[in-house]
């Protein structure tokens, strides 16, 4: 067996701040890896940030706020008075924090949540933006929440990129507020507008969703290791409609004994965290995941299952977990960051469970075959061991 390699400080954990200009305007915005667009300049954020810069003094909602980049634009150039700001992503929520610290702006709200049904008070916003996302469900929330969060004559602007699906997102941005229009596009993006001309919304097409209501969830059930769960799951969480084939992999052959404490790192709906505090009993789970629907979901499944021996926390990989340890950490770790590879979230992943294991505890990890985690984890722990190595899929395990 090898020692562990010395590693330079993490640099997933370093925050910096990049000047933008906008419309003549300098803007600090804060990002580090993980943040939504980090090391590059969204073109379909700064075509809102421009538009917001055009605007005189308004409450504005942004959802989808990424990295703060389209509010701080509307406070710094537009002169906004009032913001609301939202993302599922715990990352970019505090990449948005940060933005608004670094340009000084006060009077800015900004919440872990995704749309405007965790904002404390009814809005009559002036303005709404919406940063497109891929999933269609979640986006449809989206703009119904926006719809409902404006006066009667407020603006909902949208943008994305074309291979993220913006032009079905601005019919579905028409099909809600009646009318829309294109206003930009370039680079492959399009930011399209629409009014509140009326109080109520207009007739959506055929297949309204059901998750417009943000306490409405998919039940899933799922069988691990012989023991029956039934898992919540909204749109845009991961593998939400089923349990996904990694996972089931994963918990059918992680190893966790009676009494055992284990994290669970990027738990998603709780489907590993759920079967590990089955079979641990009394020792205590920890589920933690940057997603603020996911930890939603969990929280669900959690109460379904009656289990008093599990704690949820919204974490940025294990952000939130302090100086805590463990038996075993369990993890399915993500690897894109939008449609890119980004291997430094899932080295973060393996970095965070050897830094909150127990010396002696276990790490069991599910990846695509093809992804070159063995170096990683051994460069941490000293040794990598193939659990199990499919067609499409491989466990590795290491010990502390």
């Amino acid at each position: 067996m090898t020692t562990p390699t010395e590693t330079a400080p993490d640099r997933y954990a370093f925050w910096q701040n990049a000047p933008l200009s906008i419309a003549g305007s300098r803007v600090l915005v804060a990002t580090k890896p993980g943040v939504f667009a980090h090391g590059t300049v969204d073109p379909a954020s700064m075509m809102l940030a421009e538009q917001m810069a055009s605007l005189s003094r308004s409450t504005s909602v942004h959802l989808n706020c990424g990295n703060g980049m389209v509010p701080a634009a509307a406070a710094v150039a537009g002169g906004a008075s009032v913001l609301w700001c939202s993302d599922r992503s715990l990352p970019s929520v505090q990449a948005t924090e940060r933005t608004m610290a670094a340009n000084g702006i006060a009077g800015s709200h900004v919440v872990h949540a995704h749309g405007t049904h965790a904002f404390p008070l009814a809005l009559a916003a002036d303005v709404v933006t919406i940063r497109v996302s891929t999933d269609k469900l979640a986006l449809q929330q989206l703009i119904w929440e926006a719809f409902h969060a404006l006066r009667l004559g407020g603006k909902c602007y949208l943008a994305g990129a074309n291979d993220e699906g913006v032009k079905p997102a601005v019919r579905l941005l028409e099909s809600i507020f009646g009318a829309a229009r294109l206003e930009a596009q370039h680079s492959g993006h399009r930011m399209a507008v629409a009014t509140k001309a009326q109080i109520a919304p207009s007739s959506l097409t055929e297949g309204t969703s059901s998750y417009l209501d943000p306490d409405h969830f998919r039940e899933v059930s799922i069988t691990l290791k012989g023991i029956a769960h039934t898992l919540f799951s909204r749109p845009g969480v991961f593998s939400w409609e089923h349990l996904d084939e990694a996972t089931q992999i994963l918990g059918d052959l992680m190893d966790i004994r009676a009494g055992e404490s284990v994290l669970d790192l990027g738990g998603g709906a709780g489907a590993l965290g759920l079967t590990a505090a089955s079979l641990s009993g009394t020792g205590r789970v920890l589920m933690v995941d940057a997603d603020a629907e996911a930890v939603r979901c969990a929280a669900r499944g959690v109460a379904k299952a009656a289990l008093a021996n599990v704690e949820l926390r919204a974490s940025d990989v294990g952000g939130a977990v302090g100086d805590e340890r463990f038996d075993v950490v369990v993890s399915n770790p993500p690897f894109h960051q939008g449609k890119a590879t980004d291997l430094m979230v899932p080295q973060q992943f393996i970095a965070d469970a050897h830094a909150h294991l127990h010396v002696g505890g276990r790490l069991y990890l599910v990846a695509n075959r093809t992804l070159p985690y063995e170096k990683v984890i051994a460069d941490r722990f000293g040794d990598v061991r193939t659990i199990h190595d499919g067609r499409r899929f491989k466990v590795l395990g290491a010990t502390r």
